[in-house]
């Protein structure tokens, strides 16, 4: 989110612009940690619309940016095995496709011919589009930051802020361990930190950060390359092709909100006992990687962008777990709001920080 702001107020004509990070290299924590999906199939008209607007510019990002970042469209496949979820996820993809989005139903017969290698006999249906799929996190950050630079950014690594300075209500400053930057406008794009951030401009964002982890395997022959991501949605269980092996994921219903970012053992356990009773072929293979990473979750699982009540504090964060997908057009949405004074490429004033105290919280769905 940063990278991408930075790099589309600079083509907007914009100087004197920094990015900061805290680590000694760029897209190491929340992105660089991610499964690097990227998918159009959402339960929320904005969500939808803003994959519209953002998969696109990942489509055109090596000709724009300059940069190579490896977007498979292996496809999302979603195996739905509660009644609830499939009125729901049918209500979905009948949104989906009313927006010009081409999402395919699957019967449990389709499932198990598209899918034999996968264990899931108690599938009720599914949903499936091709042009779902997996981009390189790292290649995307780097992507927008050489661009950003090439443009006249300022990007530094290193640099902690330590505090944000308001006087009369509005942004003067912003503290680091490197000293104090005089400013009128800070763009709080720091994910699961957005809430420490906040506090430190007297404001109260609800993101919170919740850890989520990711293994991957040694080789497996006989996972085919056109392999899908495959998704059991109820389990909040995923699979996709790693290199020669295969990458699994599982969401920890139980997980408490912190910043450890340590891999779960046990829990890795968990998730490894249930992706093997759906892909059995996965007992044959050995542990290659894991990492743990945070989510920035809110209340409705929806991001915020936009104003804050300090003046010229904006935010763009909150994106519980889609934010990456989201990058490329997040950036330009909030250059607009800084320059124009309103979003131009898509209407996202609905999802600003006011909306939580006003209770207009729109729930997304299709949350893994």
């Amino acid at each position: 989110m940063g990278a991408s702001t930075a790099y589309h107020l600079a083509l907007r004509g914009q100087k004197n612009i920094l990015l900061l990070e805290k680590d000694e290299f760029f897209g190491q924590e929340a992105t660089g940690r991610c499964a690097g999906g990227v998918r159009y199939q959402f339960s929320t008209e904005i969500n939808i619309r803003l994959s519209l607007q953002s998969l696109p510019m990942l489509d055109r990002f090596k000709d724009e940016i300059g940069q190579e970042i490896n977007f498979r469209k292996c496809g999302y496949l979603f195996v739905l095995t509660k009644p609830n979820d499939v009125k729901i996820f049918r209500h979905s993809l009948e949104l989906q496709q009313g927006l010009g989005v081409h999402t395919e139903w699957l019967t449990p017969d389709e499932i198990h011919r598209r899918l034999p290698l996968m264990r899931f006999e108690d599938a009720l249906a599914g949903s499936y589009n091709p042009n779902d799929g997996l981009v390189d996190p790292n290649s995307v950050v780097m992507g927008y930051v050489g661009a950003a630079q090439r443009l006249g950014v300022q990007c530094l690594n290193n640099v902690e802020v330590t505090g944000i300075q308001v006087s009369a209500g509005r942004i003067v400053g912003v503290e680091t361990n490197q000293g104090t930057i005089s400013t009128r406008v800070i763009v709080n794009a720091a994910g699961p930190w957005a809430g420490l951030i906040g506090q430190m401009a007297g404001v109260t964002v609800p993101i919170v950060p919740y850890r989520r982890q990711i293994m991957t395997t040694t080789p497996l022959p006989e996972v085919p390359a056109d392999f899908p991501f495959v998704l059991d949605f109820a389990q909040s269980l995923y699979f996709h092709r790693e290199g020669d092996g295969i990458l699994t994921g599982m969401s920890n219903l139980n997980e408490k909100a912190g910043f450890d970012q340590a891999v779960d053992e046990n829990f890795e356990m968990v998730n490894l006992e249930a992706a093997i009773a759906r892909m059995p072929c996965l007992e044959k293979a050995s542990l290659l990687s894991h990492w743990a990473g945070l989510y920035e979750v809110t209340p409705d699982a929806h991001p915020i962008y936009g104003i804050t009540p300090v003046d010229g504090f904006y935010i763009v964060a909150g994106f519980s777990g889609h934010g990456f997908m989201h990058g490329p057009i997040s950036g330009k949405l909030m250059a607009e709001c800084i320059l124009d004074g309103k979003f131009q490429s898509q209407e996202v004033s609905m999802l600003d920080l006011a909306r939580f105290n006003e209770g207009r919280q729109i729930r997304e769905y299709n949350v893994v």
